[in-house]
């Protein structure tokens, strides 16, 4: 049972909320995979120490500015979870990234090397317009120099978000584009307006500030260790299921 102000919640109607709204397929999987990895890490004899998750939990508490013990248990009665329960994610989520290097570090660079074209990247605007007509008009006055590309995103924008931005996408891999759009957009020269493009009924232009060619970074080896390990506990649950 959960208590909140002025009311109560039993396990029971958490249970049929998760089946009401289909999101208990989502947590079964995600207790499955827990399990998997908790045996795996077992047999390799992989563990995370008390001083790990102490660093990590001082790490949290740091990015989150729970600077006493009093900010940090107010945090966790926001978050409905004891000081318990908070470690033991910890040590969960250190479990399984300990265990994705052990099985997947020496993978990662055959990964990049056969897939480096997905990881090249552009430093991408986009300006979404409901109509084609309107998207020809603002692309004639950004080639006239009427109005530059990112003044045009920030007045005539439909997301008011994207707005804000004037646009900005951000880096955007190859890979995260779909397939009719990607080749348009990676072979457009930078600073150069492409489109419109008509995608989900919106007529959309695009402009590409900087090609970035794929580099094998920290963070991208993270990245693909993390895919790796994704891909590795679908197919050992798949396994399970089927098994069973």
């Amino acid at each position: 049972m959960i208590r909140l102000k002025g009311t109560s919640i039993e396990a029971d109607e958490v249970l049929l909320q998760l089946k009401k709204t289909r999101q208990l397929r989502q947590i079964f999987n995600s207790v499955l995979h827990q399990k998997i990895i908790n045996q795996v890490a077992a047999e390799k004899e992989i563990s995370a120490t008390e001083e790990e998750v102490q660093a990590e939990a001082d790490r949290i508490r740091y990015e989150n500015r729970l600077f006493r013990a009093s900010d940090t248990f107010a945090w966790l009665a926001d978050q409905l979870i004891s000081a318990e329960d908070w470690e033991a994610g910890i040590r969960d989520r250190l479990l399984s990234t300990k265990l994705a290097h052990s099985l997947f570090d020496q993978e990662v660079k055959k990964y990049f090397a056969e897939h480096r074209l997905n990881f090249d990247q552009v430093l991408l605007y986009r300006l979404v317009v409901p109509y084609e007509k309107l998207a020809q008009e603002i692309c004639y006055q950004i080639q006239e120099g009427e109005i530059s590309f990112y003044e045009a995103a920030h007045i005539y924008d439909v997301d008011s978000t994207r707005r804000c931005h004037c646009g900005f996408e951000g880096k955007v891999y190859r890979w995260s584009l779909n397939a009719a759009l990607s080749p348009i957009v990676f072979s457009a020269s930078p600073g150069a307006v492409v489109g419109p493009l008509t995608i989900d009924q919106a007529s959309h232009l695009f402009l590409v500030e900087e090609h970035i060619p794929a580099e094998l970074t920290p963070e991208l080896h993270e990245e693909i260790l993390q895919r790796l390990m994704n891909e590795w506990l679908m197919t050992e649950l798949s396994y399970l299921l089927n098994s069973s």
